[in-house]
């Protein structure tokens, strides 16, 4: 073989091992912030045999899960979801070789599209005082972190902040410039502390291109920083909001849209939150968010170009009865959703 014909051979190589080389380093998730509190109050997880079973445990070991994804506030009421809870689970995970995404939320409790509420010790305090909140805040939980071992392998710089954060003052529409300096400000105090971490921008509606290119074009435009995007992708509330869709659809556009954020951008993307529905009385519902879960994971990895890095279910451990979308049963078991972690290479 001549040399020119072994540098083409070569250079033919290369794709097939980069792909290879990405594969394996996909991420399965699970966002457990209420693990803590469920077991709190007495729940106790089983496997499909019913033995009963560390829950952390269970995911990873049965399900391929091999991180967790934990929220955290900035002043909770009663502790939940606060830096503590966050170091305890880190710990847990740590001690199962799974890694850990942190989701700084900005708020005392719940921060997502339709509300982004200042926290209550940051309340009447200007843009400036206000970076500086969020700063300390960061390299504090963060810090914590470090002091006790525990490495975040991503941080969430704020929680589905398609309208911004820490509103009014970081509203998109009314500050956009302020929204991107929160989300500057918090990408450089996550580095303060871990430089090697992934910082993550985190939009919900995977499935909306438009969304993405508004959001992202704006904090682009006013020098924000970020290494990945994260994207919610949840069928079945995007069709409860919009009935003529179908879930199939609505997958089959957050795919394009990964590929699109990413040569774009010039990022990574990674499926932060998703989940499906659970009714116990009718198993061909569990059926189906099998399918619909193994498609996304499968597609995550071989539809984008290997730039989906990771797929995470949110709360798959819930029971029915409070939250539609976890993934186990009320005898605190896995429903057949889960096996949508084991078979996405199975034809659907």
């Amino acid at each position: 073989m001549t040399f020119r014909l072994m540098l083409l051979a070569a250079t033919m190589m290369v794709p097939r091992m980069a792909q290879s080389q990405t594969n394996d380093d996909f991420v399965k998730g699970a966002d457990v912030g209420f693990l803590t509190a469920q077991e709190q109050r007495g729940v106790r997880f089983h496997d499909r045999e019913g033995r009963e079973r560390d829950c952390l445990e269970l995911l990873k070991n049965d399900y391929q899960i091999g991180a967790v994804r934990m929220r955290v506030w900035v002043d909770p009421k009663g502790g939940s979801c606060d830096k503590h809870e966050l170091l305890a689970m880190g710990r847990r995970a740590k001690a199962l070789g799974m890694q850990l995404m942190v989701d700084f939320h900005y708020a005392d409790s719940w921060a997502d599209p339709a509300k982004q509420p200042i926290p209550k010790a940051w309340q009447g305090h200007s843009y400036r005082q206000m970076q500086q909140d969020l700063r300390r805040h960061t390299v504090d939980v963060l810090s914590l972190l470090k002091q006790n071992g525990i490495a975040p392998r991503w941080v969430q710089v704020g929680n589905e902040t398609a309208n911004g954060l820490l509103w009014p003052v970081g509203h998109i529409k009314e500050h956009p410039e302020q929204y991107a300096g929160f989300i500057r400000t918090g990408y450089d105090a996550v580095k303060e502390v871990f430089p090697e971490a992934i910082v993550i921008v985190h939009l919900d509606r995977g499935h909306k291109q438009s969304l993405y290119d508004w959001n992202l074009d704006i904090l682009r435009q006013h020098g924000a920083r970020w290494d990945m995007v994260g994207m919610s992708l949840y069928p079945y509330w995007a069709m409860k909001d919009h009935p003529k869709l179908v879930a199939d659809d609505i997958i089959t556009d957050c795919m394009a849209n990964i590929r699109h954020v990413s040569e774009k951008y010039g990022c990574d993307v990674m499926i932060v939150e998703t989940g499906y529905e659970v009714d116990e009385a009718h198993p061909e519902v569990m059926d189906e968010g099998r399918r619909q879960l193994a498609r996304v994971i499968r597609e995550a990895q071989t539809e984008t170009g290997g730039r989906c890095r990771g797929v995470f279910y949110w709360e798959p451990q819930c029971l029915p009865g409070g939250y539609r979308l976890g993934a186990f049963d009320s005898n605190a078991a896995p429903t057949a959703i889960m096996d949508g972690f084991l078979d996405q290479d199975e034809p659907q």
